[in-house]
């Protein structure tokens, strides 16, 4: 079993920056790959950005040049640092733990950009 816990979220104007953190615990091991997702009011849940065991990165061309996916290896933290927020930002971000049996999945952050 993964645990994940999401936090950094919150109220920020537009064009300034918050850095969301997912912090896994227990079988930290079996985990491939982490990702951010996300889900703004009455939408689907849309994939943001992906980092893979390796440090490979990828990114949703909506966040592309304004997010950044890292991780902490001796930490088992994943962080996404997002700059020029934008009102279409605002939504409930997830971090997702891809890993060798099933997927899961963290209790949410909001993030919320005002205009």
């Amino acid at each position: 079993q993964v645990q994940l816990v999401e936090s950094g979220g919150g109220l920020v104007q537009a064009g300034g920056s918050l850095r969301l953190s997912c912090a896994a615990s227990g079988s930290t091991g079996s985990i491939n790959i982490m990702d951010w997702c996300r889900q703004a009011p009455g939408k689907q849940r849309e994939w943001v950005a992906t980092i893979t065991s390796g440090g490979s990165t990828n990114y949703a061309n909506s966040v592309k040049g304004r997010f950044t996916i890292s991780r902490d290896n001796a930490k088992n933290t994943v962080y996404l640092q997002m700059n020029s927020l934008k009102p279409e930002d605002t939504a409930v971000y997830y971090c997702r733990a891809r890993a060798t049996i099933r997927n899961y999945w963290g209790q949410g952050t909001q993030v919320t950009v005002s205009s």
